[in-house]
């Protein structure tokens, strides 16, 4: 594949104070699987990838970023299929440290469900790690990739992802 068309994301790795992260729920039935991913989207024409973040978290969750998060992981997937409409995906991902508070975002509860988000959960490290379900994580390996970054803090530069 000469020119992969790729759909190009941010996502927020949001943690609490008890480090726990926040993800969505993505109930893909086209695809006959169900994602817990970093909340985020698309990044639309003529923006900017934090402006797309701080359009994406006021849409999904009801977050305000008040400062640029840092850049922590860079992810690109070429495969067939993985994203409907395209030959696979681009997500940049950020680092946001806020305190608890419930997800309610400015699309709401139906426009979310037209999105595939079917609703958001707290994810301890340990509850990651001991998940026996048949929802997959996005990245496959992030219960392992926030341990690192727990553990290191966020780097210098991004982080290249895999799957």
């Amino acid at each position: 594949m000469a020119n992969p068309n790729l759909r190009h994301a941010v996502r927020a790795i949001v943690l609490d104070d008890k480090d726990r992260v926040l993800l969505c729920r993505f109930d893909l039935p086209s695809q006959d699987v169900v994602v817990w991913a970093a909340p985020g989207g698309g990044i639309e024409v003529a923006e900017s990838p934090l402006q797309a973040l701080e359009r994406e978290l006021d849409e999904e969750i009801g977050l305000v970023l008040m400062d640029e998060p840092p850049h922590i992981w860079h992810q690109r997937v070429v495969a067939e299929g993985h994203a409907e409409g395209y030959d696979g995906v681009i997500n940049d991902y950020y680092l946001i440290k806020k305190d608890n508070f419930t997800p309610s975002g400015s699309l709401g509860v139906e426009i979310l469900r037209t999105e595939n988000i079917t609703r958001f959960r707290w994810w301890s490290m340990g509850e990651m790690q001991a998940y026996q379900g048949d929802a997959i994580f996005a990245p496959r390996d992030l219960a392992a990739l926030l341990e690192q970054l727990l553990r290191a803090g966020a780097p210098q530069e991004p982080l290249a992802l895999g799957l």
